[in-house]
């Protein structure tokens, strides 16, 4: 009868997370459609409130659950469900920008982990979390865009790093950044009816 409830019990709980993730998922793939085109370099940058949504999700739910959110979206565009802001189909893995989408997951992931370690609800402490989190999006971004051009589609006008900072970040940086703010203050007003459903 017990082993029956512990059963239950952790089905439901594995519905709910599943719910819950499912729906930040479909938040950040409607935030890819929110853009604005930025014309750079080899390729283009797209300013879109997919970033938002990830920073609530590493800033609300969780280290597992906020990289489960974001996988889920990302596996979800490389199956070929157009999700991502210029589409979606394993062919996005080559595009130098792809590195920024990867970062998504990281930054969630590590977010969710400075909550935890931090266990306060304080702005502050949201902005330590999200500052960590946009270092890791911009860092994976670089490096990405790097590789790939360098080692996998070698394009004929390569360009260093700060070359790929000064184009493929400057232009977004200071926007995303006020979503970070945006995205603090915005999780300190949802934080309690999150934690009531996650409960």
């Amino acid at each position: 009868m017990k082993q029956a409830s512990s059963t239950m019990a952790q089905r439901q709980v594995m519905t709910r997370d599943l719910t819950i993730c499912g729906l930040f998922a479909a938040l950040t793939a409607v935030g890819a459609f929110i853009k604005i085109v930025i014309p750079v370099g080899a390729d283009t940058m797209n300013f879109t409130l997919q970033w938002f949504f990830v920073l609530l999700a590493g800033l609300l739910l969780g280290s597992k659950r906020a990289f489960l959110s974001v996988t889920t979206y990302l596996l979800i565009g490389l199956v070929g469900i157009p999700v991502f802001a210029r589409g979606g189909g394993p062919s996005y893995l080559l595009r130098p920008t792809f590195g920024f989408l990867l970062g998504f997951a990281l930054a969630a992931y590590a977010m969710g982990k400075v909550c935890e370690r931090m266990r306060s609800s304080k702005i502050s402490a949201g902005m330590v979390s999200a500052t960590v989190g946009y270092v890791i999006y911009y860092g994976m971004g670089i490096l990405y865009f790097y590789f790939i051009t360098h080692f996998v589609v070698v394009m004929p006008n390569t360009v260093g790093l700060g070359a790929i900072f000064a184009l493929y970040c400057l232009p977004t940086m200071l926007p995303d950044y006020v979503l970070c703010v945006l995205a603090v203050i915005v999780a300190g007003r949802l934080r309690p009816v999150v934690k009531r459903l996650l409960q």
